[in-house]
């Protein structure tokens, strides 16, 4: 009997995370670990504004020193955390047209 084992795909090395630097800055985007200046750092990519199609990614790299904690996350998760803050919407209560206008008027006391 034969075992067989399904090929996986060959990763490219990016993982969707988010991950907090000295417990002071929170990054989430794709990251990967690069050999820089001949040392291990983490590579974040970080979509500007939410869309990194339309508007690119700011790429940053810590040391893994540096690293506070570091959370597995998916892309939606990652996209929607940087999308910028959307302005606050006016709601407006519906207007009741049947409200009758009391007069007390006539029960008044003058002094």
């Amino acid at each position: 009997m034969e075992s067989q084992t399904e090929a996986k795909p060959e990763s490219d090395g990016w993982e969707w995370a988010i991950v907090e630097i000295f417990g002071h800055r929170k990054h989430a985007g794709r990251m990967r670990e690069e050999e820089r200046f001949g040392a291990k750092l983490l590579r974040i990519d970080i979509p500007k504004e939410g869309d990194p199609e339309a508007n690119g990614w700011e790429t940053v790299y810590y040391g893994g020193s540096s690293i506070f904690s570091f959370a597995l996350a998916d892309e939606a998760t990652c996209l929607r955390i940087n999308r910028p803050y959307a302005p606050p919407s006016r709601v407006s209560l519906p207007v009741q047209h049947d409200v009758e206008m009391i007069d007390d008027d006539a029960n008044d006391q003058v002094f």
